[in-house]
């Protein structure tokens, strides 16, 4: 069996992009297209097997202006040449999975998300008039997206949270299979001297956020509560939002930028909650905090509802440390400052009660053995069994890559 992957962009190691190195383990021999391809960008597991581009790759300066060609991407996609593949999978939140599918070829996609451009979080990317003046440019795209959903056969989405949108916007439903998230023993990074020394100089309790800093994870939204609460707030991760947010920042938060691997997950353990104030379609930065044995702090929607077993405060109950791995702010008080400083003020109080086994636990359910598992069980359902691939014989430094790159 010939097997494609299709991949939005390959500009950066991301949640997506380790998703793809997983489908190389199941799939080794898969060749991948992409819009765009950065070389080095990714890993070289990933470049190593990048067949095809599309036109848009050879507009200069393109990794930092893709996301500008957006009214381009339907016509970027169907510039792929996928003919003479079996099987296509397509690892698509923008237009992956709307390629020109070649006849007999069957289509998978892994949807991370209906593109969040033109559909619910339209206004978030595109703010005041600029919506309303791009509208009809955001109503061509829509019926492009609802028109490319009708070549996939089979929709798996990454949380019920997207499958609910899939259902939504294309009218499909969707098996449901987590991205695989990595493990604390799978990270082989270790401190450098420099990193070693900043932990040293910041020797504070703190709390964590972590991750792109982007309009609607609301990261301004745990800097004005930690503000307001005098707290340490740790903040790793850079994007648009920085210089903002920096600007309205008291000072008890600390921004770190973009940080190694090693870094990230030493916040990890030493921080005392990761704080999660927005809504996410999965959520991977959560569960890589359970797995390093720290609670999480969030809202009660999206995919955290899925990955997290909230503490309900306001239910008055108690923490069961066998159950519990985070705490949960109500899904219709997101993105109020005083709902974030009321969670953190009740994890405060039960802080001590959280089980780092039971964290752990947590985490290992959506590991990349389970990945692997889900995948194998969806697989066989449909008729279309992978390779004689698993976790165990999955090419040994492949899967290592895949989980500890």
């Amino acid at each position: 069996m010939k097997v494609a992957l299709v991949h939005d962009w390959l500009t950066g190691m991301r949640g997506g992009e380790r998703c793809l190195e997983a489908f190389l383990c199941i799939y080794p021999n898969a060749d991948i297209f992409t819009l765009v391809h950065v070389p080095g960008a990714t890993s070289p597991h990933i470049d190593s097997r990048v067949r095809g581009t599309s036109f848009l790759n050879r507009v200069p300066g393109i990794r930092r202006l893709y996301k500008v060609f957006l009214p381009l991407y339907p016509l970027a996609a169907r510039s792929l040449d996928l003919s003479g593949y079996d099987l296509i999978i397509s690892l698509s939140h923008a237009a992956a999975k709307n390629i020109r599918v070649p006849a007999g070829a069957r289509h998978i996609s892994y949807c991370f998300t209906p593109m969040r451009y033109i559909w619910d979080q339209a206004k978030s990317y595109l703010p005041g008039l600029t919506y309303y003046c791009a509208l009809p440019l955001i109503r061509s795209l829509r019926a492009w997206d609802v028109a490319g959903a009708r070549s996939v056969d089979h929709f798996v989405s990454i949380s019920s949270f997207i499958g609910a949108r899939v259902r939504r916007y294309y009218g499909r439903s969707s098996v449901v299979i987590p991205p695989p998230v990595r493990m604390e023993r799978e990270i082989i990074e270790t401190l450098t001297q420099e990193e070693q020394e900043l932990f040293m100089r910041y020797n504070e309790e703190f709390f964590l956020c972590a991750g792109a800093l982007v309009p609607y994870k609301k990261i301004d939204v745990a800097v004005d509560a930690f503000t307001k609460l005098g707290l340490n707030l740790w903040i790793v991760g850079d994007g648009p939002e920085l210089e903002s947010l920096k600007a309205q920042a008291g000072p008890t938060v600390r921004f770190f930028g973009r940080v190694s691997e090693a870094f990230l997950w030493e916040c990890y353990r030493r921080c005392r909650a990761l704080v999660f104030p927005g809504v996410e379609d999965f959520g991977i930065v959560p569960v890589e905090c359970l797995a390093a044995g720290r609670p999480v702090i969030g809202v009660e929607a999206g995919g955290l509802r899925e990955s997290i077993v909230g503490y309900r405060p306001w239910q008055h109950s108690a923490l069961v440390p066998e159950k519990h791995s985070g705490v949960f702010i109500p899904k219709e008080r997101c993105g109020d400052a005083d709902a974030v400083c009321e969670a953190v003020h009740a994890f405060c109080r039960v802080e001590g009660a959280f089980s780092q086994a039971t964290l752990r636990a947590r985490a290992s359910e959506f590991s990349y053995a389970s990945f692997f598992s889900a995948w194998e069980s969806f697989s066989k359902s449909i008729g279309i069994a992978p390779e004689d691939v698993s976790p165990k014989r999955a090419g040994g430094g492949d899967l290592s890559r895949a989980e500890g790159s």
